[in-house]
């Protein structure tokens, strides 16, 4: 493993001087839990390695009124112990404690997880159930991006090479609204994510759907809206029935992305439990809330 200049950030501004220097050459690093593995492989050999993972503004969760800021250097872990992300913000709790062992939990980023522009990353379809923006720094100034619209398009709103994540923000969800998860992996926690489920969901005063989010992990080429999904679910009950036609119209939404791949067939049968789990569990809780 060679390395060129490594540098120790100790604020932003210094860390957004560095990738305007260094740009392509550059590597961010963190919690380092994948770009250590890349490093000793050598897979990548870039000429400046940063280490953000001192610099304090990236490492806190701030209450901003209406919103929740999340800092790109926030750990797993941090979330998970959050007392934020309880209650009807149970959903990305869900995910943070399910992603790897205790060891990847305490270093891994909740920035790291976005960068790294995985498919399988168990926090990212919460986030997207939430609208959440990503801010972006760079010496050239600051931008916000949609995280839905990051991994749809990142060639225009992707993470350019001489900007660096700064954090992810989204709107509290009021105390009707809840947001859920729901994970298949091949020996869960320590598993990639292999399929996963994320809902957001407010009913109206007859109990029918007002407002439903639905993301997922690992069925397509990036985390996304299962908008077909959304669209049936609009203004019914969510009866067994209903539900079970819901899963009917995200296996046919599959059968047309994921044509002729040879996990289709397991994957159409997994989402059927993850689906109706997410849900479920949301329904509960919201259950709760009225009573």
């Amino acid at each position: 493993m060679v390395l060129g200049e490594v540098y120790k950030g100790s604020s932003i501004d210094e860390v957004v001087e560095l990738l305007g220097k260094y740009r392509e050459n550059a590597k961010i690093i963190a919690g380092g839990t994948d770009i250590v593995i890349a490093l000793r492989n050598e897979k990548i050999a870039p000429k400046a390695l940063i280490d953000i993972s001192n610099i304090e503004e990236l490492k806190s969760i701030k209450d901003e009124g209406e919103f929740i800021k999340i800092g790109a250097g926030v750990t797993f872990t941090q979330i998970v112990e959050s007392p934020w992300f309880r209650g009807n913000l149970q959903g990305l709790y869900k995910a943070c404690r399910l992603v790897g062992s205790p060891q990847i939990r305490n270093k891994g980023t909740i920035g790291g997880n976005i960068a790294n522009g995985s498919p399988a990353a168990d926090s990212i379809p919460p986030l997207i159930c939430l609208d959440s923006t990503i801010t972006l720094a760079s010496k050239a100034g600051g931008r916000k991006v949609l995280l839905e619209d990051y991994y749809k398009d990142k060639s225009n709103y992707g993470i350019k090479e001489d900007e660096l994540l700064i954090s992810i923000d989204f709107k509290k969800p009021t105390e009707n609204q809840v947001l859920n998860f729901a994970k298949l992996g091949l020996r869960k926690a320590l598993a990639i994510s292999r399929i996963s489920m994320a809902t957001f969901l407010e009913l109206d005063e007859k109990g029918q759907v007002k407002i439903i989010k639905v993301a997922s992990g690992s069925l397509g080429k990036y985390p996304m809206r299962e908008l077909e999904v959304e669209d049936y679910l609009m203004g019914k009950p969510l009866h067994n029935s209903v539900i079970d036609e819901a899963v009917k119209v995200l296996q046919e939404s599959m059968d047309k992305r994921l044509k002729g791949r040879s996990t289709l067939p397991y994957k159409r049968i997994a989402v059927e439990s993850m689906l109706k789990e997410s849900i479920e569990e949301g329904l509960k809780f919201l259950d709760g809330v009225r009573s």
